[in-house]
């Protein structure tokens, strides 16, 4: 019952970005692909009870998935299909959505991203898949885990400044 109950919402997730990506073109072709080619440290991660075609790796307990380039668009990830945006536990307790900070290592368009004109129906079913997860328990405390991650790179970099 569970298991159905994530098909479900992964269904309903995937769904959101089947025709939608951040920009009207392929951002792929400006990075050639760079977050498509990761390996255990660097895979797009899965959420709680996703499931993928693609390889998968676990690593310090958590699963990635791992891709050569180039896979069906079907078969993506979550991860994968909103890149590099990432919904995150904002300062009173719910859900917004943030260029991914982690995403700068790889992505042109998050080092970039306050000159990006993006996609704002991309944008509002980014808003819509943050409003979901949000909504599962599981996910959720999967969100707050990540919002941690996130803020430790974000501290660090303050750091170094």
């Amino acid at each position: 019952m569970e298991y159905a109950r994530y098909d479900l919402l992964y269904k309903k997730l995937y769904g959101l970005f089947d025709d939608v990506t951040p920009l009207k073109k392929d951002c792929g072709a400006v990075c050639g692909r760079a977050c498509c080619k990761g390996d255990a440290a660097t895979g797009m991660r899965l959420f709680p009870h996703e499931k993928t075609a693609l390889r998968t790796v676990e690593n310090d307990g958590a699963r990635f998935a791992l891709c050569d380039g180039e896979c069906s668009r079907g078969e993506r990830p979550l991860s994968c299909r909103i890149f590099p945006f990432f919904p995150v536990i904002d300062e009173a307790g719910g859900v917004k959505v943030i260029v991914d900070p982690r995403a700068e290592a790889v992505c042109p368009l998050a080092r970039h991203s306050e000159h990006i004109a993006f996609r704002k129906i991309f944008l509002r079913r980014m808003h819509a898949a943050a409003n979901l997860l949000y909504a599962d328990p599981e996910c959720r405390a999967f969100l707050r885990e990540i919002t941690e991650e996130i803020e430790d790179v974000q501290a660090v970099r303050e750091k170094i400044k």
